[in-house]
């Protein structure tokens, strides 16, 4: 599969978060170097606290050397529940790629996990073609902008 396609199943697996009026319903996948997935997730998928790239990141195995994480959302830089923002778990899981479909709007924290994640070396590639894809589970939080 191309980035467009493990993009859009991360933007599927976004539907299945249970609903939040406080958080954004978000899906990711990781992609080994192998062109593999090695895990997946989304958000409060096992505890309501739960992002979707810390679900996933929780299920792969071992280092993710050269891997790729898909996320229906930019990764988080800021975060009130836990004490790592996502942008900093997946510098440190050894991934070296991320690739979204959505700039985190300003609703309940700055969007600047694309720049922690460049200034750490990792790729950043945004696909906004699936923008409107991944706002879909979160329109109820959108709607009241």
């Amino acid at each position: 599969m191309d980035d467009r396609a493990w993009l859009a199943l991360a933007c599927d697996l976004a539907a299945l978060c249970p609903p939040s009026e406080t958080a954004f319903s978000v899906g990711a996948v990781i992609v080994g170097a192998d062109g593999r997935e090695v895990a997946r997730g989304f958000s409060r998928e096992a505890d309501p606290h739960d992002h979707a790239e810390e679900a996933a990141l929780a299920k792969a195995p071992g280092p993710l050397d050269g891997a790729t994480v898909y996320s229906s959302l930019e990764p988080c830089a800021h975060r009130a529940s836990r004490p790592r923002p996502c942008a900093e778990l997946i510098i440190a899981s050894g991934a070296r790629r991320v690739v979204f479909a959505w700039r985190e709007p300003q609703l309940f924290a700055a969007g600047t996990g694309a720049e922690l994640l460049e200034a750490a070396g990792v790729a950043v590639v945004e696909l906004p073609g699936l923008a409107e894809r991944a706002r879909g589970p979160n329109r109820h939080l959108l709607d009241r902008e």
